[in-house]
Order: C-alpha cells, then structure tokens, then sequence
C-alpha cells in the first residue's frame, strides 16, 4: 500500500470517528509528561472515551468532507482529539478535571451532536449534571403536576364521601 493510499485510509477513519460520536474534543496536549499523558490515556479509556493524536492536515480533510468545517480553527499546533460514544458529558468533565490537575493540557474546541463549539461552550456543558441526573429530573417535573392533579381529585372524592356519610347519618337520626 503506498503512502497516498495509507493517508487516505487514515483521513476516512478519521471521518467515520468524527462522525460517529456524540462529542469530539480537541485539545493541546504540549507540556504533558509520557507519564502525564498516559495516565490521561488510561482514566479516558475507563470511561469508554477514544484519545488519539492526529495530524492536522489529515485531520481537516475528515473535517471537511464530515461536513465540520468549523472545526479547522482549532486545529494549530498539535492536537489530539477525545472522542466520546455514550454520555456526552463525560469526556468534558473529565477532560476538564484533568486540565485543572495538569495546566499544560488546554481544551481547544469540539463538537457536541454535530455543533461546533469553542472551549468556554464545552467548559459550561462539563458542569452539566449526568445524562441521568437530567432524565431524572425532567421526569420528575412531568410527574409533579400529575401527582398535584390526584391529590386534588382524591380530595374531592374524600369530601364527596364525608358529605355522603353526613346525609345518611342525618337520615339515619332522623327516623
């Protein structure tokens, strides 16, 4: 295979990464000790997360042909890219978490569902609760009302039932 046929291959695997994934994070890793690096490696495929290193002119072809245009600007000097397939939270927190430990390792931008955000944008997303914290929540907020509705309406039953014994009670003192 020669080496035109071994990018190529490269960049379309690139594109299919780009892709498939919930969120894609760009970061710059310079500065990071082997050491540093790959204990960043390690806690980031615990949590399912894919870290590669790329070159960046391959990298912008699978940008561009993945329709991620956008995405070139962040990509100066060396970059490795974490791609993250289930929560997509996850990556963030724990990207971020680590580059508050490790200073040298900056987030540089990324793209979440196929938008393209910068590092503040992916900073605030990595305060965001779990995925099933939200679900929880949101659950919980549809189910409040309803359970608002059956008190109420259990309460006119409860009152509609002491009427009724009230009624018959008098009846029954009456003859």
């Amino acid at each position: 295979m020669g080496i035109r046929q071994e990018k190529e291959k490269i960049v379309q695997q690139i594109k299919a990464d780009l892709e498939s994934a919930k969120v894609i994070v760009l970061t710059d890793y310079r500065g990071l000790t082997v050491a540093q690096m790959n204990d960043l490696r390690n806690i980031l495929r615990e949590e399912g997360i894919k870290y590669k290193v790329v070159k960046n002119t391959l990298t912008r072809f699978a940008a561009r042909e993945a329709g991620l245009n956008e995405l070139e600007k962040y990509m100066e000097g060396p970059i490795a890219i974490a791609y993250g397939y289930d929560d997509p939270v996850v990556p963030l927190r724990v990207l971020v978490k680590f580059a508050k430990k490790n200073e040298a390792l900056t987030l540089k931008g990324g793209v979440l569902e196929k938008m393209v955000l910068d590092e503040k944008n992916l900073r605030v997303l990595s305060d965001l609760p779990p995925r099933e914290v939200l679900l929880s929540t949101v659950l919980g907020s549809f189910q409040s009302p309803i359970s608002g509705l059956l008190n109420v309406m259990q309460g006119n039953l409860r009152n509609l039932a002491y009427v009724l014994q009230a009624v018959k009670e008098k009846k029954d003192d009456a003859a």
